[in-house]
């Protein structure tokens, strides 16, 4: 495929996915004026925490009091992530989050391992209990998602046959339990993607899967983020996930460098340079980039709260052209 999409879906996770590899204490009431000011800048949906053992995670220790207070907005989805049925039972008792129903493997066992603590036979038993969990609670379930899908910092490279595999492990699950898997993310947890690797991935799955409803979790730890979004919309995706000011990373990848998340705003500013719609407003977008690089108390990579759109310099040169004529 080659022809670009009208308009993609831009899935906010900064404040959660931004937050978690933090090393410092961050006041709970700044986490919640960063998913304030992202609610009003167009986004459809935002990741506001997780529901994770703060032994673990401990910048996620104040999940309940960011979700009690954080101002929904009408139109914007506010939800949050778990990985096991406490954390699903801790989002639901908040009574405010858009409970969303998904379900993940992860294609490294090493990297699962550390992760989730779970070698990837209890990771498949897990899932099956999470859609008992689901059909408990009646949360309808029809999206799917690959961890470490395009390579891992323990295994090296992630075959393409595996990712397969675990898509029909799916798909069987699936069929076990009744439910059908419309929407499947695959994510770059550590960033190992490159533009022919989101090709040749995105492509194996369409041919063997041309039904399953694509995303991409990217990350930036090697600049390739934006030039993997463009891999991919070219590939037909339409859903992105992405971090405001380019927060983010897996704080059990073992980074050593940079290790944000593909950069919301610079993603956005991608997609409407070649008109591809995404119902963002870019200039209220970059205040609050600039407000979570306040938030965290350091520089964060995006570019575009630096740079700025091209729309206030197209306008300045409009006006000083008309000044001089």
């Amino acid at each position: 495929m080659s022809d670009l999409p009208k308009r993609v879906r831009i899935l906010e996770e900064g404040p959660r996915e931004g937050m978690q590899i933090e090393k410092g204490p961050i006041p709970t009431q700044r986490k919640i004026d960063l998913i304030d000011s992202l609610s009003e800048t167009g986004l459809e949906q935002i990741q506001v925490t997780s529901f994770v053992s703060p032994q673990a995670v401990p910048q996620m220790a104040d999940a309940p009091e960011i979700v009690a207070g954080f101002k929904r907005k009408p139109g914007v989805r506010y939800t949050g992530l778990w990985l096991n049925d406490k954390g699903l039972e801790r989002a639901i008792a908040t009574q405010k989050l858009d409970i969303r129903g998904s379900l993940s493997l992860t294609a490294s066992e090493k990297f699962l391992l550390r992760n989730q603590k779970r070698t990837l036979a209890q990771n498949i038993e897990a899932v099956h209990s999470m859609i008992g969990m689901f059909k408990h609670y009646n949360v309808e379930v029809n999206r799917a998602s690959i961890m470490a899908a395009f390579g891992c910092n323990f295994e090296g490279d992630i075959s393409t046959e595996r990712v397969l595999e675990l898509i029909k492990t799916f798909h069987d699950i699936g069929e076990q339990h009744g439910i059908k898997i419309e929407t499947l993310s695959l994510a770059d947890t550590m960033a190992w993607a490159t533009p022919g690797s989101i090709r040749r991935v995105v492509g194996a799955v369409r041919n063997k899967y041309p039904d399953l409803n694509l995303s991409l979790h990217l990350h930036d730890t090697r600049g390739m983020g934006i030039a993997n979004a463009y891999a991919g919309m070219q590939m037909g995706v339409q859903i992105f996930d992405a971090a405001v000011a380019g927060l983010g990373g897996c704080p059990f990848a073992s980074h050593s460098g940079a290790s944000g998340n593909v950069c919301t705003e610079d993603l956005v500013f991608m997609c409407h340079e070649m008109g591809i719609e995404t119902g963002i407003d870019l200039e209220k977008l970059i205040e609050s980039a600039l407000l979570a690089e306040q938030v965290v108390g350091h520089p964060l990579p995006g570019s575009i709260k630096m740079g700025g759109s091209l729309n206030k310099l197209r306008q300045k040169v409009k006006e000083s052209m008309q000044a001089k004529a």
